[in-house]
């Protein structure tokens, strides 16, 4: 018989502690980062934290057909959408031909992606033939405007209102001409938003009645007819009903009227064609503006075919005076800002900057840098998911775990006596080692707890001690041949090792594929399969092996004692082998039992 081998090996055998250290090391760290992170516990899915679901169902939009490419493309943006917002475990997935659900954990963002997930996010940019405050606020002058002027007021992102004074700088232009402040959300590049200096060519000043506004159009000459003159006249934008049927079913060619906010008060808007479309906005990203005081900021940049539209559209505003060198941007219909050009911007970059809290900007620039969805949506219901349920289950999966552990460990300590504390052991730093790594993942990664997860963390109990049978069955067949405990320890760890990792191997594949061709909460099961599977073959690597190499040097086990579970005379071993010097081969002597 061959002794076991020497150098590296022969030292990894001597040295087991340094392998017992560095579990040890890792498992502080990683528990000091879930500490310190603040994430004690790991995140947990709709199924037991509660949430949100939302049944959509789709319609036609503009020659859209509602069939399963477009139903799918739907799911994708969403699903970008909702992650684009760090909500973890959000799950969208059709229901029949034409539905979609999308179920939100409760979470810190979770109502605004409720707000987003159905969205169409279209953007236009449209020239504004006239503006003035609707209800309430058209009673009294707004600031750096005098009375029945018609200077624009822009309005808020959809989620909020906006906040006082904005500023609008250059970003698009190489040489911008000014920088200006005011009321509303400003798109950067040599704009000036109203109630600031006025432009070069004067500031335009007679009344703001629709007719007068509307008389001299800009943004290519689409002079608006008597009946949207007359829709505008009307329009009462504090009026919600108002709000929701201003420029509804608008095509891009046609003018239109909008709706915006600005502190609470809501003005009207009587828009052109639009000039540029949104899908035309190849990247828009928040950013902090570091250099300037401009705060929080939304970074737009254009296709080549957009650049070259935007430019042309900012340098005929930019030739006319206030109000109609103004360009609304409207978003879903709602106009989210209105500034008024200087100068052509061109370059094909622009910001969309002013007063933005962080949470604003970021939501606007995800709707935009997402796109728009290739059909409409109507929300048919909002559910909201209690976590009583979920908790029933979990409770119940919990306790289903703790019996089969406890059963687990009473057939370790039954059939292998003394080694099951090994066994126990490693099962405690496996289950360490698993729930600190879920606690981190859910910040690091969205990782969320739900009930398939916690089934196959279940499941993984018995993976883990498969791993330790193995290599105590072969531990007892290297006694059972006649060897000491610690030469058995050492010559059996090389076939057991390599059994471990093809187990291993097969079951973290299995759960791979498993996590890649399902959606949804299986993907939990299959994540937490895959994880403990990993984490077996580091504990049993960096723990079992190691321990086990100690305990052979004690006395109990090493001389036998019945109640250890290496008894030779218990498990029938044949007499002590002896070793000669001669090659090892069919007709090698007797084995010396020091070196077996």
């Amino acid at each position: 018989m061959a002794a076991p081998k020497r150098g590296r090996s022969a030292s990894a055998q001597s040295k087991p502690g340094r392998s017992l250290a560095l579990i040890l090391i890792a498992i502080v760290a990683l528990t000091g980062g879930m500490f310190a992170s603040g994430h004690k516990t790991p995140r947990l899915g709709i199924d037991l934290a509660g949430g949100t679901s939302i049944t959509l169902k789709a319609k036609a939009d503009q020659g859209s057909a509602i069939n399963k490419a477009n139903m799918d493309t739907a799911v994708d943006i969403m699903n970008r959408r909702v992650n684009g917002l760090g909500v973890s475990e959000a799950e969208v997935q059709t229901q029949g031909k034409d539905n979609i659900i999308v179920n939100i954990p409760k979470g810190t963002n979770s109502k605004e992606a409720q707000e987003q997930v159905g969205t169409t996010a279209k953007l236009y940019f449209r020239p504004v033939l006239a503006s003035e405050p609707s209800g309430p606020a058209a009673q009294s002058p707004s600031p750096g405007a005098s009375s029945g002027s018609s200077s624009p007021k822009p309005g808020a992102s959809p989620s909020s209102s906006a906040s006082a004074k904005e500023t609008a700088s250059s970003s698009g232009s190489s040489s911008p001409t000014a920088t200006a402040t005011s009321q509303g959300r400003a798109v950067t590049g040599a704009l000036t938003k109203a109630g600031s200096t006025p432009s070069p060519s004067g500031s335009a000043s007679g009344s703001a009645t629709p007719s007068a506004s509307a008389s001299a159009p800009s943004g290519g000459g689409a002079t608006p007819d008597p009946r949207l003159q007359a829709e505008y006249a009307a329009l009462d934008c504090s009026k919600a009903t108002d709000r929701a049927n201003a420029g509804k079913n608008v095509k891009p060619g046609q003018s239109t009227v909008a709706c915006g906010e600005i502190d609470g008060a809501w003005y009207k808007y009587l828009l052109g064609p639009a000039a540029v479309d949104g899908t035309e906005v190849k990247k828009a990203q928040a950013v902090f503006d570091t250099q300037g005081a401009s705060g929080w900021q939304v970074q737009m940049t254009f296709t080549k075919s957009g650049a070259s539209k935007f430019a042309d559209i900012t340098g005929e505003l930019a030739q006319k005076t206030q109000p109609q060198n103004e360009f609304g941007i409207v978003l879903d219909g709602e106009v989210v800002s209105s500034p008024f050009v200087q100068q052509s911007i061109t370059g094909g970059q622009a910001e969309i900057s002013g007063s933005f809290k962080q949470e604003e900007a970021q939501s606007l620039a995800n709707m935009l840098s997402y796109g728009a969805l290739p059909l409409s949506f109507q929300e048919q219901s909002v559910t909201t998911v209690t976590a009583a349920l979920g908790g029933e289950q979990l409770h119940a999966g919990l306790l289903a775990g703790a019996i089969g552990l406890a059963l687990v460990v009473i057939y370790l300590v039954v059939y292998y006596r003394g080694l099951s504390v090994v066994a126990m052991a490693s099962l405690i730093v496996s289950a360490i080692l698993t729930y600190v790594i879920m606690a981190l993942l859910g910040p690091a990664i969205g990782f969320a707890l739900n009930l398939p997860a916690v089934c196959g963390a279940i499941v993984a109990i018995g993976i883990t001690a498969d791993s330790f049978i193995v290599y105590f069955e072969r531990i007892r067949d290297e006694i059972r041949e006649g060897r000491t405990l610690r030469p058995a320890v050492e010559r059996a760890w090389p076939r057991a090792r390599r059994t471990i990792l093809v187990s291993d191997f097969v079951s973290f594949l299995a759960a791979a594929v498993l996590f890649i061709v399902t959606v949804g909460k299986v993907q939990g099961f299959a994540f937490t399969l895959g994880l403990t599977t990993v984490l077996d073959v580091v504990v049993v690597f960096f723990f079992t092996k190691p321990l086990m190499t100690l305990l052979a040097r004690r006395r109990f086990f090493a001389d036998g004692h019945k109640w250890s579970g290496l008894d030779p005379k218990g498990l029938g071993a044949k007499p002590p082998l002896r070793r000669t010097r001669r090659p090892a081969g069919p007709a090698a002597g007797p084995v010396d039992p020091k070196e077996a």
